[in-house]
């Protein structure tokens, strides 16, 4: 059975407001540009926050329904998926640059607006099937990507403003935003065609999200150095897990 208005509009609200937070981002690399101790610090609590969240909720959510060898397997297809995704994506310029610029730190750029965006795509699926599953994990997902959205598009911004491309950071950002609620309409398209597989769906996509937090953020924080800080939003993001958790109690 499809989902009903209200859940719906629930869903989409909560995928909007987790999308929001990415001009909170960009503000603070517009500020903070010249501090990469504060990007790595930041991607460290991202890849915590969503690793947690996947690994400790999505999982066993999905697994109550339908058992940890189909998810396990549906979450190794998502990230297949997403590693084909990358592979098949050509790293070439996506829109024609003039003047002077650094070649290197503009593909970099490209790069890394490109994987964030693949990556909230499922996030905006992950948050629908989940609070399908169970609203309190929904919300608890849409807080949890909120949250992290402030330092993944932190990290997006600091190359496009260090080549002085204005123009494509408040681009990216926008379809970047709008890639969350996206994502969580084709969650509910999905479970109103097949609603009897949304433990597959949010094991797809804890799949997908595992995947992008290890081959994304992991590498894009090395490119900036500062390994405690990196540790210490690692560390903060289990902080705010259990605090998320006590907030939002199984029931």
């Amino acid at each position: 059975m499809a989902p009903d208005p209200a859940t719906s509009l629930a869903i989409l609200g909560l995928a909007l407001l987790s999308g929001g937070t990415t001009v909170v981002g960009v503000a603070l690399a517009l500020r903070l540009e010249r501090h990469p101790g504060w990007v790595a610090g930041g991607i460290g609590f991202s890849a915590g926050i969503m690793l947690l969240v996947s690994v400790f909720e999505l999982v066993p959510e999905a697994a109550a329904l339908w058992g940890y060898g189909s998810v396990l397997l549906v979450a190794g297809l998502g990230a297949g998926a997403f590693a084909l995704l990358h592979a098949l994506i050509p790293h070439t310029h996506l829109v024609e640059e003039g003047g002077m610029f650094d070649p290197a730190l503009l593909r970099s750029a490209y790069l890394v607006i490109l994987g964030l965006i693949l990556h909230d795509l499922p996030e905006g699926f992950a948050m629908a099937n989940a609070y399908l599953a169970a609203p309190r994990l929904g919300l608890l997902l849409a807080l949890a990507i909120a949250l992290h959205n402030i330092p993944e598009e932190f990290a997006m911004a600091v190359p496009a403003i260090a080549l002085g491309r204005r123009r494509l950071l408040y681009r990216a950002a926008l379809v970047s935003a709008l890639a969350e609620p996206v994502g969580a309409v084709a969650g509910l398209l999905a479970v109103g065609l097949r609603p009897g597989l949304v433990p597959a769906f949010m094991g797809f996509a804890a799949g997908a999200m595992i995947f992008v937090s290890i081959h994304e953020l992991i590498p894009m924080a090395r490119r900036y150095g500062h390994r405690r800080l990196f540790a210490a939003g690692m560390a903060v993001s289990g902080l705010v897990f259990l605090g998320l958790g006590l907030l939002l109690p199984a029931g």
